[in-house]
């Protein structure tokens, strides 16, 4: 993903802690995995790392400088 950091830039901080740093789309950018727009950006800066999801959502998942970054969908 070469323009990671400029689409980091056009999303809502949203959480930082425990080794997660959370965006809010609202901005409606485009999933690079599956081309849909996307809910939230995780990104899992970690080597583990654990998630406590309150409701069922899609992933897609990529890496940026060996970091996990999910793309959250709400079905």
């Amino acid at each position: 993903m070469e323009d990671f950091d400029e689409m980091l830039s056009s999303l809502t901080v949203q959480e930082t802690a425990g080794g997660i740093r959370r965006y809010r789309n609202t901005v409606s950018i485009t999933c690079p995995a599956c081309g849909e727009a996307f809910d939230d950006l995780v990104v899992c800066e970690d080597e583990y790392n654990s998630l406590e999801l309150s409701m069922p959502l899609d992933l897609c998942t990529t890496t940026h400088d060996d970091q996990v970054v999910l793309f959250t969908h709400k079905p």
